[in-house]
């Protein structure tokens, strides 16, 4: 039961996402690393603010103990991202981190971090399902206190080192300068401590909403789309805030609200951060994008004579990538981001607190910079459709588009297609359209970028009537 998507071990609550099936995966890495000849490394576990992830992460933990593998928990709700520092930081083989995501919150699971800080790639989460295999009931476990006693679990709080990290690649001083003023919504997950902690230190005024823990998430989804992001832009407008920041449930994503209260898209984001790096930071590096993100960065990339490079969805391509390019940044249409020389791996505290440095260093409003961004190379329309379908037809969709191959006929002349990574249609106006299986939830997504709103919506008409979707 199971089985790693493009973001980790996700389950529902009670169903698969059990502590029998936590301590199978536990138990699993375990043997890996004994394999491996690194269990005297050790192992890092963090968990954040859903239903039993502080109990799953001790219920893993105890599993590693009576392995004889000694494993660090971090004893309070922390961002996903810090762990992955950590992991890079003190050289450790694994890593891992109790979390869903944005996924809904009847939903937990595990993220896995490998050497260095990266996501675990399609060979390291193979392997480990195979390791999964093998593992036989009942699995051993120390009692918790006795681990701790024992030494084989040791509880601590490596929030500092990671903050002050961020803080000494971020231009504190010219932040400190421009009397900014910050709406900041966690979404009540992970993100507050460190956010306001690397703001309040660079003398920014701050505002916060959905800031207190809440497994249910208000009842809305722990993720910073448009949808979701009505009351930050009331914040913004109320409170007359330079910009609003929202993070996912475990903060390695980020949203945003510009000053007038406009929403910026993920791959809005994307665009602001690579132009302000490479134009005001003087900063070289071509960039890194999965095949559902906006194009603009392909153009801004060709503006400052580098290259756009182009991967599956699964941000350990991404990180894989800027490890092979030394890209200056990569990024994902869902949120996550990364720039070269923090970790190697999303993160939505540092995505923060760079678009604040940007606000400062350019002394321009982010309104003015995302309009001038436009002016300069172009407008694109953005659009993304989610599907459900029952587990019968994934089949009949699969045969349809991944081996008859079949394309309907558009009304935009059609450059070339792609199996990268589902269907990917590119067009010679610039646009594209993208059909794909989700690798977290049982949806069938089909993203699309033109240069306007009806023509992108058109165009996913015509992919969803051919596929026979509902609304």
């Amino acid at each position: 039961m199971i089985k790693f998507g493009t973001g980790g071990w996700r389950a529902v609550i009670g169903d698969g996402f059990t502590k029998e099936n936590v301590q199978i995966l536990a138990k699993a890495m375990a043997e890996k690393m004994k394999a491996e000849g690194v269990a005297d490394k050790g192992i890092v576990l963090g968990y954040d603010r859903r239903f039993l992830s502080k109990e799953a992460m001790q219920w893993a933990g105890v599993v590693f103990a009576a392995n004889g593998i000694s494993a660090s928990l971090i004893n309070k709700s922390s961002p996903t991202p810090l762990v992955m520092f950590y992991v890079m930081k003190h050289e450790l083989p694994y890593g891992m981190m109790v979390t869903a995501s944005h996924n809904p919150a009847i939903y937990n699971g595990i993220k896995l971090f490998t050497l260095g800080g990266r996501d675990a790639d399609e060979v390291q989460t193979r392997e480990v399902e195979e390791y999964i295999g093998k593992v036989t009931l009942p699995i051993e476990a120390m009692e918790y206190e006795d681990a701790k006693a024992a030494g084989l679990i040791r509880e601590f709080y490596p929030i500092n080192e990671y903050i002050d990290n961020i803080l000494e690649r971020v231009n504190v001083e010219a932040i400190k300068g421009a009397s900014l003023r910050v709406a900041l919504d966690p979404m009540y997950g992970v993100s507050e401590t460190a956010i306001k902690t690397i703001l309040l230190t660079a003398r920014c005024e701050m505002e916060t909403i959905h800031g207190r823990h809440d497994t249910l998430f208000g009842g809305k989804l722990p993720a910073p789309n448009e949808g979701a992001m009505n009351p930050l832009k009331t914040c913004v407008i109320d409170n007359h805030c330079d910009i609003g920041i929202a993070t996912d449930g475990d903060a390695d994503r980020i949203g945003v609200v510009d000053d007038t209260g406009r929403y910026l898209s993920p791959n809005d984001i994307l665009v602001l951060l690579y132009y302000y790096l490479v134009k005001y930071r003087n900063e070289k590096g071509p960039v890194v994008r999965n095949l559902c993100t906006t194009h603009m960065l392909d153009r801004i990339a060709e503006r400052f004579g580098e290259k756009s490079y182009e991967v599956p969805v699964g941000f350990k391509h991404i990180s894989a990538k800027i490890t092979e390019t030394n890209a200056l940044i990569g990024g994902e249409s869902s949120g996550g981001l990364t720039v070269r020389g923090h970790i190697n791996g999303k993160d939505g505290v540092y995505a923060a607190a760079l678009l604040v440095e940007m606000l400062a260093v350019t002394g321009k409003k982010i309104s003015e910079m995302f309009d001038d961004i436009q002016k300069e190379f172009g407008k694109f329309y953005m659009l993304e459709n989610n599907y459900s379908f029952r587990a019968e037809k994934k089949r009949e969709y699969q045969k349809l588009l991944l081996e008859d191959k079949v394309v309907p006929a558009f009304e935009t002349e059609v450059d070339r297609t792609s199996y990268m990574d589902g269907c990917k249609v590119y067009f010679k106006n610039g646009g594209w359209v993208c059909v794909r299986f989700s690798g977290t939830e049982p949806l069938l997504r089909i993203f699309c970028e033109m240069p306007d709103k009806g023509l992108a919506e058109r165009t996913c008409d015509t992919y969803k009537d051919l596929l026979g979707l509902g609304d």
